[in-house]
């Protein structure tokens, strides 16, 4: 599409995990466009589960990719920028850096993932510090998305034979469920994500939000480290059970035999002494976030604990 229109394009494939390949790309770029005005360190890929059951592969696959990608390339072509930037007063660039709000929250059974994209953000607060200090030519931004439905759910697809995963735990299979149908889900799209880019490195702003109003909840981790308080616990939308929630405000009912949602009702919880149990087919779990149950009769386990997440 990009040559149909009538621009010049380099299309390579890279490991953005290997150094090397990270280094070939920079001087393959040079070479043939001079060092570029604008660079985007975008690849990710996603893992989830408890965090003290991910295996050393999980770790060195997700940080390979999420982190070591971006500082790869910072390191290859920060550099190059700077020296054209020295020889022509004129010339001007930004980097990108692709970080999640995963990056400035701590949301459970996606440790990996949080970390990688926590150092995402941290590397590019510094980096934006550290080119103010040398140059006005060029500056920084980091990207924090949402759920923006992409393939990133399925990035086990790309995940490279030589780090393989092993079998699931039960907190992987519930992780993996929960983000195809967050992300599968999201209203946001990519190239709306692509055009806030383009307007917020414009306008050189630093941070940039697919969801501005998921803003409230780093808010809220903020003030607890202010005060000192514990953090903040997250209720999510589980899926488990029978049948998955067919939207957020799905509550079966028996009385109507209409599947579709009960308007005004939330799909959560449970209250932690699950008191349909007797009515119903056994709960997943004890632990409340974890025992969604999606089930006619199962009627007051499956209201937004309130009790329990207050």
């Amino acid at each position: 599409e990009a040559q149909a229109a009538g621009a010049q394009v380099l299309a390579l494939r890279v490991d953005v995990s290997r150094a090397d390949q990270m280094e070939a790309l920079g001087a393959a770029v040079l070479a043939r466009f001079g060092a570029p005005h604008f660079v985007f360190n975008n690849a990710g890929v996603g893992s989830g589960g408890l965090i003290w059951e991910n295996t050393v592969k999980d770790w060195e696959w997700v940080l390979g990719v999420n982190l070591m990608g971006v500082v790869h390339g910072v390191r290859v072509f920060t550099p190059m920028m700077l020296a054209a930037a020295k020889k022509d007063p004129a010339w001007r660039g930004h980097i990108v850096n692709t970080a999640s709000m995963a990056g400035l929250l701590a949301a459970p059974n996606m440790g990996i993932y949080n970390v990688s994209k926590h150092a995402v953000v941290s590397l590019s607060e510094t980096l934006y510090q550290d080119l103010s200090l040398v140059t006005d030519q060029i500056s920084a931004s980091v990207l924090c998305p949402f759920f923006v439905p992409t393939g990133i759910s399925q990035s086990h697809r790309n995940r490279p034979g030589d780090l393989p995963a092993d079998k699931p735990t039960k907190s992987q299979l519930i992780g993996q469920a929960m983000s195809d149908k967050a992300v599968g889900s999201g209203k946001v799209t990519a190239a709306e994500v692509a055009q806030e880019v383009f307007d917020a490195a414009a306008a050189g702003q630093f941070y940039i939000y697919s969801h501005p109003k998921a803003i409230a909840s780093v808010q809220t981790r903020m003030e607890d480290i202010m005060l000192g308080r514990n953090p903040t616990g997250y209720c999510f939308v589980s899926g488990f059970g029978t049948h998955s929630p067919l939207d957020l405000h799905h509550r079966p009912s028996q009385g109507d035999t209409v599947r579709d949602p009960v308007p005004g009702l939330l799909v959560g919880g449970p209250n932690p002494s699950q008191q349909d149990s007797d009515k119903c087919p056994p709960y997943p779990s004890k632990l409340p976030a974890l025992s969604y149950l999606d089930h006619v009769r199962s009627c007051a386990s499956n209201e937004i604990a309130i009790n329990w997440n207050a």
